[in-house]
Order: structure tokens, then sequence, then C-alpha cells
């Protein structure tokens, strides 16, 4: 992520994703940082509904994976890479999904 800001690559967040980061553990230090960092959320839309129940039932209708399907949806919708540490989202790459790896 260093080199993207050094690049002056934006850097965007879902609200779902926000949500999450924000549900910590976190200090209210690292929330005014990444605050900085990140442009406003990304809300989630009507359509992000429809891709979201798309995106769930491809994946198997896995439970615990709603909120994931959100955020994938919001990706796609934005046209964004996902930068997750997370190699779950790898399973949405079949419908278009762009995920980098943030180790």
């Amino acid at each position: 992520m260093r080199d993207w800001l050094e690049d002056g690559v934006s850097i965007g967040i879902s609200v779902i994703a926000w949500a999450e980061f924000l549900c910590g553990p976190v200090h209210d230090g690292d929330v005014a940082l990444a605050a900085q960092i990140v442009r406003e959320p990304v809300r989630f839309a009507t359509d992000d509904a429809v891709a979201t129940g798309r995106l769930f039932n491809l994946a198997g209708r896995r439970r615990g994976s709603l909120v994931d399907c959100m955020i994938a949806a919001v990706a796609l919708r934005a046209e964004a890479v996902l930068a997750t540490s997370d190699v779950g989202f790898r399973r949405f790459e079949g419908a278009g999904l762009h995920v980098v790896s943030a180790a």
C-alpha cells in the first residue's frame, strides 16, 4: 500500500469494509490515520445488493460469507482492485474481481 500511496494511486474502501475495520480492535489514532489515507467510503447501492446475491450463490452459499460478497460487489461496481490478506476473496475472481495480496 505504501508503494501505491507513493505512486499517487487513489485508495478507497467500501462502507462495509470500513465498518469491519471500525469493529476493531482499533485505536482512535488508527481510525484517524486510515481516514486520511482512504477517500470517503464507497456506499453500498441497490445494484450491489443484486450483485451480492449473485456472488453469494456463485460462491456456494457459504455461511458467514455474505459480508465478503457485499465487499466484492462494491469493488466490482467500482472497477477497483481489491487488496486483502484474506485469500477467500479469490473465489470471486471468476466473476471479474481483481484481487491482490496485501500481506
